[in-house]
């Protein structure tokens, strides 16, 4: 029997019942972090982008994809907090006098930055 063109390249093929299925594998690559933010656009790309998920997904590209996802929503994050909390005045001093107070301010800050940062990065 003649070989494939695939079967020349060095592919292999799987018997399933009456079918031959090519034995196809993604290549090796360095896997990188992803963290909250990469693992939200992923959850957004596999419901609501589909065909750039499948695309990326296949091509290999999909987690230094989300990594540089992750990179750009943390840096964002971090930058927009420290900027709302010099425009509001949240220094050490009042963390050190009024702690209740701090925290409170803290956390409308990070929640409003993680809004942000969704609309800007996450669901684009």
């Amino acid at each position: 029997m003649k070989k494939t063109i695939f079967e020349e390249m060095g592919g292999t093929y799987i018997r399933h019942g009456d079918y031959l299925i090519p034995c196809l594998t993604l290549p090796e690559k360095e896997q990188r972090f992803i963290g909250v933010w990469g693992q939200r656009h992923l959850r957004y790309l596999k419901e609501y982008r589909r065909g750039v998920y499948l695309n990326l997904l296949t091509s290999g590209k999909l987690n230094s994809y989300l990594a540089d996802i992750e990179e750009q929503a943390q840096e964002r994050f971090e930058r927009i907090v420290e900027q709302m909390k010099q425009a509001q005045g949240i220094t050490e001093q009042l963390k050190a006098e009024n702690q209740m107070e701090w925290v409170g301010r803290m956390n409308n800050i990070q929640a409003c930055a993680r809004e942000i940062v969704d609309n800007e990065v996450i669901y684009q």
